[in-house]
């Protein structure tokens, strides 16, 4: 499905649904918010000025602020951090809760690197190296923060989430009227593939559609015969975020204090393996664009005057 044109009936009909939604109180956001910006200097990256001295996490928050405000209601944003991250997201999401956006994180599991030989990896001073194991992490950490049970309870059916870094993900009602519209247990958010762009993409695996890492497809199939890829922006059913899933050990190396080093993770994109998943495709330029994240210093100069075109076409500046 593409999410139908600004300005369009079939747009403002999912508009509407995904108001609804949120005005009852049912709809809440994540914040993909655990990396630390080595690109910009091995800074938190949710704390980052981006745009008029705002930070990335500011502007997330002024996104769903303003998606409850219009809507009549109130929506959670939890961002879900790591054991790097979480003192200061902490810190911000104190200043920028409101009654209308509430902010609590929550963190991510920690890990310990090894070496190639399945050794402990030591860094220079020679202490144990920790990561945070992959956004595959979600339904857990929700899970044991108690996160996901309070809002649940409190009538909560439906999760958004986004990437920190990616602005234009915003809490689009169509895009949750969307999700609801479909009746998917996930709904992911797919974008035009462009040269050079690397990730997940849909495919079908044995007849069940889902999302697949690129380096997991055949070596002999090509890639280039899907036309777009994974943005990792997902709609979630929340009851979907409350079971247990056997997800993939994924080894990755990483090159540490000079050296080589090995860590596993888990990517929640294969989630969209055992629940029922809908693609929506969304643009990548203009007042609609949704998919334009900010990885390097360099995209400060490139994306933040089409960021910020778009932001305030939709009334989040």
């Amino acid at each position: 499905m593409h999410l139908p044109a600004l300005g369009s009936a079939e747009r403002r009909a999912l508009s509407e649904r995904g108001r609804r939604a949120i005005a009852e109180g049912a709809v809440g956001a994540i914040v993909l918010a655990g990396g630390m910006a080595t690109r910009f200097g091995g800074v938190v990256k949710a704390a980052v000025p981006v745009l008029d001295g705002e930070s990335f996490l500011a502007l997330k928050a002024q996104d769903v602020a303003a998606a409850a405000r219009t809507s009549g209601g109130r929506v959670p944003l939890f961002p879900m951090t790591s054991f790097a991250t979480h003192e200061a997201v902490a810190a911000l999401a104190a200043a920028l809760s409101t009654d209308r956006c509430p902010i609590e994180p929550f963190p991510q599991g920690i890990s310990l690197r090894l070496d190639r030989d399945g050794a402990l990896f030591r860094d220079a001073q020679g202490a144990p190296s920790p990561y945070a194991p992959g956004h595959g992490d979600l339904p857990w950490a929700l899970q044991r923060s108690g996160i996901l049970g309070r809002f649940r309870r409190g009538g909560g059916r439906v999760l958004y989430m986004s990437n920190v870094d990616n602005l234009t993900a915003t809490l689009d009602p169509a895009v949750i009227g969307a999700h609801l519209e479909r009746g998917a247990e996930v709904t992911v958010e797919v974008a035009p593939k462009h040269p050079g762009d690397k990730g997940g993409a849909p495919a079908r695996v044995d007849g069940v559609p889902q999302i697949v890492e690129g380096f997991r497809f055949p070596a002999d199939f090509d890639q280039a015969r899907i036309a777009v890829f994974n943005t990792n922006s997902f709609v979630f059913d929340a009851a979907a975020l409350a079971r247990d899933y056997e997800l993939t050990w994924l080894a990755v190396e990483k090159e540490v204090d000079g050296r080589r080093a090995v860590q596993f993770e888990h990517l929640v994109g294969e989630l969209t393996r055992f629940v029922s998943c809908a693609f929506l495709e969304v643009e990548r330029e203009g007042d609609d664009a949704r998919f334009q994240p900010i990885k390097t210093p360099d995209d400060l100069v490139s994306e933040v005057p089409l960021i910020a075109h778009a932001l305030r076409a939709r009334g989040v500046l």
